[in-house]
């Protein structure tokens, strides 16, 4: 084969490789119909949640990497929509929160109305107490949390914002915005900060 041939194959078959790779474009529209056909039978309460709000498609569109505008913007919008105790303590009782974090109860849309209070299933992606050996890993360590903060009060008050809505905290955050999206009460995530934030917690002995 005669060099200019080979150098021309070689041309053609990785174009043809590159054109390969490529991701095909699929209509938003297809999607939304493909996500909404998964869920036959659905109740109405449901249905909200398969549409994305404004930081969701921000999210989405930028792939978890919005632009600090764009960041700046969800993350003032969603502490605005931060709800905290009216008492304004943010401990509550650990040992509840020990129970909620290993707790995955809820949000399917097969058991409407729920038939028990949901869970925070923390555990799911977070190693928090040394006694439970069985954990994910898509989110940090928490162990020892509230030790490596002194017990701090401002600390405890970013845990709440955290867990009320990590939006507001992290913007793209892979956490759940369990206060914003009423998954927890206000009371069970005052519990859930008790478990990383107490000094009594398993969390923080040795």
């Amino acid at each position: 084969m005669k060099k200019s041939s080979l150098v021309l194959t070689i041309a053609v078959l990785t174009s043809g490789a590159v054109f390969a790779q490529q991701k095909p474009v699929v209509s938003p529209d297809k999607v939304d119909a493909a996500i909404k056909a998964a869920f036959p039978g659905a109740p109405e309460q449901f249905i909200p949640r398969l549409s994305q709000d404004q930081t969701m498609k921000e999210c989405s569109e930028s792939h978890n990497n919005p632009a600090k505008a764009v960041a700046d913007a969800i993350l003032k919008r969603e502490a605005a929509n931060v709800e905290y105790p009216a008492d304004g303590k943010f401990l509550g009782d650990w040992k509840k929160g020990e129970a909620l974090a290993q707790n995955g109860y809820g949000l399917r849309f097969t058991d409407y109305p729920p038939a028990r209070a949901n869970g925070g299933n923390c555990y799911a992606c977070h190693q928090i107490s040394k006694q439970e050996v069985s954990y994910g890993t898509l989110g940090p360590s928490l162990l020892q949390y509230g030790k490596l903060r002194n017990f701090s009060e401002a600390d405890a008050k970013t845990v709440y914002e955290k867990i009320y809505n990590s939006q507001a905290v992290l913007p793209c955050s892979n956490m759940p915005r369990f206060g914003a999206n009423k998954v927890l009460t206000i009371e069970q995530i005052t519990d859930a900060v008790a478990l990383l934030m107490s000094p009594d917690s398993p969390v923080n002995k040795d």
